[in-house]
């Protein structure tokens, strides 16, 4: 409280909180606007029958199941920069951009990702709209005209932009990262509703399961928080030198290893996967031929299945683990800038032996970080499968992502408070 009492006493940190907290609001009420033509009851059901969507629905902040103009939340933006930072290490140009382009580099790369997030938002939005029309003999949406297909699409991407700005803006005016902030208030917004049918459903006799359930949430978020800062300190030292009259380096430091380098991205490209072949198979559920019908009825129904569902979607969730943290932790060029500045790991040798050592150590950590992503991401179908109950669900990634935002939000107000210095600090 005393914490919060001095946060409140800076008019600058206030003002940000303020900011933050009304561009959030306004975030909310995007997911609130329909697009034309929605059956809402026949909606609901339809989430309430595909845990895949439902699991869509929390990265778009529930604008999803309500069909609204923010259906597709930051999902175009968050595809477009993972692209963006995949193109980083194959192409050329883009990798320079980031490396020796500074802050006008990053700016460039920030550039292309918007621009690349008008065209996704157009796929997604068309596959998605398109989906929910076939689905269940169209009865979430009905048919479109050319015109109110182009109206219809326009408010899609139209929204998704309008999430991309917002989020920018906490981020420039506010606190802490937008774009996570926005899908962390997506999820926090969705608990009103699960308490309420927590309580709808309540009964006396299940009072030991929900006991059950908060305590294993409690243990969850638990786990989450000490995966989230668990970090292995590489020892670096820095040799002595000497320029004129003054004498720099010689110093003892770390170099912090994540254990969960790659944080909830994994999961994100795992969800993003597991979708495509259902999303392509309800297309052809109705083809006139019937062994292309049959094939695409039985891809749907193998998608349904959830011990298949669920091990699939563990396997991706470790391969895009190793894969997403080769891309953001490269060991020849931390080994590089090492050497560069003077440094070395005592007993390595500096350069090609440096690196070999953080690959080892890298991928050694990495297994217990992957191994943890992919028992979040499943956990759902772990419960269920013990409790044999859907009533109440425990959102592994939710959990993840509502803990990883509000430890890096508080990372961020701490590090405003230090930087003013204030006494009362």
């Amino acid at each position: 409280m005393n914490k919060i009492s001095q946060i409140w006493k800076t008019p600058e940190l206030r003002n940000k909180i303020l900011i933050m907290l009304g561009l959030l609001i306004l975030t909310r009420v995007l997911a609130h606007v329909p697009i034309p033509g929605v059956n809402a009851a026949n909606l609901k059901n339809f989430f309430n029958q595909n845990q895949l969507f439902n699991l869509l629905d929390v990265f778009s902040g529930g604008g999803l199941s309500r069909l609204s103009i923010a259906m597709l939340g930051v999902g175009p933006y968050i595809t477009a920069s993972i692209v963006i930072q995949l193109l980083t290490v194959i192409v050329p140009s883009f990798a320079e951009l980031q490396k020796e382009g500074g802050e006008q580099g990053r700016e460039k790369l920030n550039q292309y990702t918007r621009y690349l997030t008008v065209p996704l938002a157009v796929l997604q939005g068309y596959a998605t709209i398109r989906l929910f029309q076939t689905a269940q003999g169209g009865s979430s949406i009905g048919f479109l005209t050319p015109f109110q297909w182009i109206t219809t699409l326009a408010a899609v991407v139209v929204g998704t932009i309008l999430l991309m700005w917002l989020g920018e803006l906490i981020t420039e005016y506010g606190i802490g990262n937008g774009i996570s902030l926005i899908i962390f208030a997506g999820i926090i917004a969705r608990l009103p509703q699960a308490l309420q049918q927590t309580l709808a459903l309540y009964d006396p006799s299940k009072l030991p399961e929900i006991i059950g359930f908060v305590a294993l949430g409690l243990l969850v978020i638990a786990a989450v928080v000490y995966v989230t800062e668990a970090q292995r300190n590489i020892a670096v030292s820095y040799a002595k030198r000497v320029h004129g009259n003054k004498t720099y380096g010689g110093v003892n430091t770390h170099l912090p290893l994540r254990v969960n380098q790659a944080g909830v991205i994994p999961i994100i490209f795992a969800i993003s996967v597991m979708l495509l072949p259902g999303l392509v198979a309800n297309f052809f559920v109705s083809a006139k031929t019937p062994a292309i019908a049959n094939a695409a009825t039985h891809v749907v129904n193998l998608f349904r299945n959830q011990t298949f569902y669920a091990s699939v979607y563990f396997v991706l969730v470790i391969l895009f683990t190793y894969l997403y943290t080769a891309i953001v932790f490269n060991p020849d060029e931390i080994a590089e800038n090492i050497q560069k500045n003077g440094g070395f790991i005592p007993g390595m040798r500096p350069g090609r032996q440096t690196a070999d050592y953080l690959f080892r150590v890298l991928n050694r950590i990495t297994v217990f970080g992957a191994i943890f992503l992919g028992l979040i991401a499943v956990l759902p179908y772990i419960v269920q499968s013990f409790t044999n109950t859907q009533s109440l669900t425990l959102g592994g990634t939710s959990l993840l992502i509502v803990v990883s935002v509000v430890i890096e939000t508080i990372k961020s107000i701490e590090a405003q408070m230090v930087m003013r210095d204030y006494d009362t600090f």
